[in-house]
C-alpha cells in the first residue's frame, strides 16, 4: 500500500513538474528591418528574432512591388532622370508590343526601338506586318508593369534619313491604369478584339523634326500608346525618361509562423513620409500557413472544387501546376484567417496587433501611394511581440448597457467569458479602456458571486481591477465588472485587455467582442447614443465664478471646462474672451478636439500679457465642426 502511495506521489510531482514546464512563459519581439538597431529594451527576460526586409518569399506569400529594400529601410523606387527606361520595361515584367494582322504582338523589330544604336530602325511602312489585313495605323503599347512618374519621351530617326523619315502626324496617349475610368477616356483605340483607351497628349499633324524631345504632364503613368499612320516613317530610337519615386508601391510579409497560439501584443514601427505621399500599412492574423483557398472547374458544368484530382486540397504550388483553363480562382480563408485590418494610422508609430483570439500565423502588408513625384514613405522597421503560452485560449466580451444618453453618467456591466485550456497560463487582472476618466467602479462578480476587488491603475483612458485568479478550473464563469462612465460620441468602443499581474512584462491579451452572456442582447464593446446632441458643445462650466487674479493664491487662475460630443474626429476648438463691446481681449485657447471632456486656464491677462481691468466679460467656445460652427458663451465675473 505504501508503495503504490509513492508510485502516486511521484507521478503525480513529476505531472506537475511537466506541466510546469509546458507552461513556462515566454515573450518573444519580433523586428521587420532596422537590422543596425540594437535589440529593444523591454524588462525582463524575453526572446529577440531579427527579421529581414528582403527575406520575402512568394512561396510563402510575401511579395515586392516597385520598393528599394535596404537592411535599414523600404521606399518606393526612385526613377533617375537621366536613365532611358525603355530597355527596362521587360526587365520589370512589363511589356512592349505593335498591332499587327494578328493583334499586338511584341515582334523582335520591337528591339530597334530601344538597341542605342541610331542606324537601326522600326519602320512604320507595314514591312513587318503580313500582307492582309494590316491595319492603316501603327500602334506601339507600352505596358509599365506599375505607376510612374513619367516626364519626358525623346523619338529620334536614324541621321541619315533625318529629312526623309520623320513622323508628319502621330499621336501619344497616356493611362494610369484605372480600370474605373475605362471607356471615359478621351482616346480609343480598337484592335482584334483588344480596346485600349486614353488621354492624349500630343495629336502632332505637322511635324517637321526628326528628334522630337517631349514633355508630359505631372501625373502617374503606367500605359503609353505611340499611334501613327502606315507610311514612310522610321523610329531609330523611343526613350522614356522619369523624375521621381514610383506612384504605387507594397511590401507583403511572408506569413510567419509564431510557433504556436500566441498572446498578441503591441505593434510599433518607425517611419516617415512626405507631404503627399501616404503609407498603408495593415495585418491580418490566422490558424494556418495560407490565408487563401484555391479553386480548380471540374468541368462538370459551373462546379469548382478546393481539391485536386487525387483528393488532397489545393496549395499554392498545387495550383500554380494546373493547367490554365483548370484555374478557377483564388479567394481568402475567412474560415481560418481575419480579413485584412483597415489602414493603420502610420503617423502615430504604435497600435496592438489585432485579432480575435491568439493565433498562430501572422502577415504584414504596406501600400506606398504618391500623390507628388517627389512624395515618398519610407518604412524602417516594423516590431511586435507576442507570449507563449496565451493568457487564454479566448475572451469574448459584451458591454451593456450599449445606447445610453450622451453625456450623462451611466452604470455599465462589462462581462467577460473566459476560455481557458491546457497550458494557458490565466489572469487576474482587467483592463478597460474608457473614454474618459469612470466616475465609480463598484463591484466585480465571478459565477454570479459578488467577489473582493483591487483597483490596480485608474486614469482618463482606462482603468485595471485584479481580482480572483481565473484559471482552468474557472473556465466559461462568466466575469461582471460594473462602473459608472460617461459616453459622448457614437460608437464609442470600450476595448480591454486581461493579465496575470506576477508577468508585468507579458503580452495583456486583447478580449473579443462577442456573445458572453446568453442574457445580454449587446454582443458588442460599442455603446452607441439614443440621441444625438445638436450642438457639439454639450456643457460648459467655469470655477471660480468670482475671479480674482490678484497674486494671492486664491481663485488666481479661471478653470474652464466644457464637454464636445459627437465629433467624428478632431475638429479646431477657440476659446477667445471679448469684452462687453465686443472687442476681442484675449485669445484663451485654440487647439483642436474630438468629443470628450475638456480643460483649459485663463489668468486675468490680454494677448499682451497684461492683466485686464475688473468687470465683466464673454468667455466664447466656438467649435468648427464638419456641419456647423457651434458656439457657447458663459459670463466671466473679473474682481480685485
Amino acid at each position: 500500500m505504501r508503495g503504490n502511495l509513492l508510485r502516486l506521489l511521484s507521478a503525480a510531482l513529476v505531472g506537475s513538474f511537466c506541466y510546469g514546464l509546458a507552461a513556462v512563459e515566454a515573450l518573444t519581439v519580433y523586428r521587420i528591418g532596422g537590422e543596425e538597431l540594437p535589440p529593444p529594451e523591454v524588462d525582463g527576460d524575453f526572446e529577440f528574432i531579427q527579421l529581414s526586409w528582403a527575406d520575402v518569399d512568394e512561396k510563402q506569400l510575401g511579395r515586392i512591388d516597385l520598393l528599394e529594400v535596404a537592411t535599414h529601410s523600404i521606399e518606393p523606387q526612385r526613377l533617375d532622370p537621366t536613365v532611358n527606361l525603355t530597355p527596362l520595361i521587360r526587365e520589370r515584367g512589363g511589356g512592349i508590343r505593335s498591332n499587327n494582322s494578328y493583334g499586338w504582338q511584341s515582334e523582335a523589330l520591337l528591339d530597334f526601338l530601344m538597341d542605342g544604336d541610331l542606324t537601326t530602325a522600326y519602320l512604320g511602312s507595314g514591312r513587318s506586318q503580313s500582307a492582309d489585313c494590316s491595319p492603316c495605323k501603327k500602334g506601339i503599347w507600352f505596358e509599365l508593369k506599375g505607376l510612374f512618374p513619367i516626364r519626358r519621351i525623346k523619338i529620334s530617326t536614324t541621321e541619315r534619313f533625318a529629312h526623309q523619315r520623320f513622323i508628319e502626324v502621330f499621336e501619344i496617349g497616356t493611362n494610369d491604369g484605372d480600370s474605373r475610368k475605362k471607356g471615359t477616356r478621351e482616346g480609343q483605340y480598337h484592335w482584334r478584339g483588344a480596346f485600349l483607351d486614353y488621354d492624349v497628349v500630343f495629336s502632332v499633324a505637322n511635324n517637321l523634326e526628326p528628334f522630337l524631345d517631349l514633355e508630359l504632364p505631372d501625373r502617374p503613368i503606367a500605359e503609353i500608346l505611340f499611334k501613327a499612320p502606315v507610311g514612310n516613317w522610321e523610329i531609330a530610337e523611343f526613350e522614356i525618361f522619369g523624375d521621381g519615386f514610383a506612384s504605387q508601391a507594397s511590401y507583403v510579409s511572408n506569413v510567419i509562423d509564431l510557433g504556436m497560439a500566441s498572446s498578441l501584443g503591441e505593434l510599433i514601427w518607425s517611419g516617415s513620409r512626405d507631404q503627399g505621399a501616404t503609407v498603408n500599412l495593415s495585418m491580418r492574423s490566422g490558424d494556418d500557413t495560407d490565408p487563401n483557398f484555391y479553386w480548380r472547374f471540374t468541368f462538370r458544368g459551373d462546379e469548382r472544387s478546393r481539391f485536386a484530382t487525387s483528393g488532397e486540397p489545393l496549395t499554392l504550388d498545387r495550383y500554380n501546376r494546373l493547367e490554365a483553363g483548370e484555374k478557377a480562382g483564388i479567394s481568402p480563408d475567412n474560415e481560418s484567417w481575419e480579413f485584412w485590418t483597415p489602414p493603420l494610422d502610420f503617423d502615430r508609430g504604435h497600435s496592438e496587433l489585432v485579432g480575435s483570439r491568439p493565433r498562430r500565423y501572422l502577415q504584414f502588408k504596406a501600400d506606398f501611394l504618391s500623390e507628388r513625384a517627389l512624395a515618398a514613405g519610407r518604412m524602417e522597421y516594423l516590431q511586435f511581440n507576442v507570449s507563449q503560452p496565451p493568457v487564454a485560449s479566448q475572451v469574448l466580451a459584451e458591454i451593456v448597457p450599449h445606447q445610453v444618453e450622451v453625456g450623462e453618467v451611466v452604470q455599465f456591466t462589462y462581462k467577460i467569458l473566459p476560455n481557458l485550456e491546457q497550458n494557458d497560463l490565466g489572469f487576474d487582472s482587467i483592463e478597460i479602456d474608457t473614454p474618459i476618466e469612470v466616475t465609480s467602479i463598484d463591484a466585480v462578480y465571478i459565477g454570479g458571486e459578488e467577489q473582493d476587488f483591487t483597483i490596480a491603475e485608474r486614469d482618463a483612458q482606462s482603468f485595471v481591477v485584479q481580482v480572483p485568479r481565473i484559471d482552468l478550473n474557472r473556465t466559461g464563469e462568466l466575469v461582471e465588472v460594473e462602473f459608472q462612465a460617461e459616453v459622448f460620441q457614437v460608437g464609442t468602443v470600450f476595448s480591454g485587455r486581461v493579465f496575470d499581474s506576477q508577468l508585468p512584462h507579458e503580452v495583456r491579451q486583447r478580449i473579443t467582442a462577442g456573445n458572453a452572456d446568453d442574457l445580454a442582447e449587446s454582443n458588442t464593446l460599442s455603446v452607441g447614443l439614443s440621441t444625438v446632441a445638436n450642438p457639439a458643445v454639450k456643457a460648459l462650466w467655469l470655477s471660480p465664478p468670482l475671479f480674482t487674479p490678484n497674486g494671492d493664491g486664491v481663485n488666481d487662475v479661471l478653470q474652464i471646462e466644457y464637454d464636445l460630443v459627437n465629433l467624428s474626429g478632431a475638429v479646431p476648438v477657440a476659446i477667445d474672451l471679448y469684452d462687453l463691446a465686443g472687442v476681442k481681449r484675449c485669445e484663451v485657447a485654440h487647439s483642436t478636439a474630438a468629443s470628450g471632456r475638456f480643460s483649459a486656464t485663463w489668468e486675468g491677462v490680454d494677448d499682451a500679457g497684461n492683466l485686464l481691468p475688473p468687470g465683466l466679460y464673454l468667455l466664447r467656445l466656438e467649435v468648427d465642426s464638419d456641419k456647423a460652427k457651434d458656439v457657447e458663451v458663459a459670463v466671466v465675473r473679473l474682481i480685485y
